[in-house]
C-alpha cells in the first residue's frame, strides 16, 4: 500500500475519540461497581464504556482496512489528548507540566511518523 488515504486517517481519529469516552465511561463504571454479577450487569456506565469501546473498534478496522498501518495505529494515541481533557472535566484531575510535556512528545511521534508516509 503506498498511501493512506484521508478518510481512513479521519476513521481512526475518530475511533481515538470515541475510545477516549470509553475510558470515561469505564472508569465511571469502577466507582460505581457493587458486588456480585448483578451488580456487574447493572452497572450502565461500564456498560457505556464497554459499547464505547467497541464501536471505536468499528471505526478502527474501517480505517485500517484501506491505510497503512504503520501509519494510522500511532494516531490512535492520540486518545490520551482527548483522556486528559475528559479527566479533567468529568474527575477533576490535575492536568501537569509532566503531562503536558508527555503529550507533547506523543504527538510529535505521530508527526514525525507521518513525516515518513510518502
Amino acid at each position: 500500500m503506498s498511501s493512506t488515504p484521508v478518510s481512513s486517517i479521519v476513521m481512526v481519529l475518530f475511533a481515538s475519540f470515541i475510545g477516549s469516552f470509553g475510558a470515561v465511561f469505564l472508569k465511571l463504571g469502577a466507582e460505581h461497581k457493587r458486588p456480585g454479577i448483578k451488580g456487574l450487569l447493572t452497572n450502565y456506565p461500564l456498560a457505556a464504556g464497554i459499547a464505547l469501546y467497541l464501536l471505536s473498534s468499528v471505526f478502527f478496522v474501517m480505517g485500517v482496512a484501506r491505510g497503512e498501518l504503520t501509519i494510522l495505529y500511532p494516531m490512535v494515541s492520540l486518545s490520551y489528548i482527548w483522556t486528559l481533557v475528559w479527566s479533567r472535566i468529568f474527575f477533576k484531575e490535575q492536568i501537569t507540566t509532566t503531562k503536558v510535556i508527555g503529550l507533547a512528545v506523543i504527538v510529535l511521534g505521530v508527526f514525525c511518523i507521518n513525516l515518513g508516509k510518502n
